[in-house]
């Protein structure tokens, strides 16, 4: 997160923070991934966080932050 500029460091934060509520949360660019190590993509502007929904405890882990690029996914 150090690399990522500030402005799209605070858009992340707020982002994740709205994960509290997943998957009821609205206004997310959330997308279900196929044949990929994660389970689903959030669309920050030009980054994408992927992570894992853990449904016994209800613990959304983030697992990266990336520009998106061709090597994203």
């Amino acid at each position: 997160m150090k690399r990522i500029p500030k402005q799209y460091q605070d858009a992340i934060f707020q982002s994740v923070d709205k994960l509290a509520t997943f998957p009821d949360c609205e206004g997310l660019n959330i997308k279900s991934l196929k044949n990929h190590k994660y389970e689903y993509r959030m669309r920050v502007g030009r980054y994408r966080v992927v992570f894992d929904d853990k449904k016994a405890v209800k613990v959304i882990a983030i697992q990266e932050v990336k520009k998106r690029d061709d090597r994203t996914y």
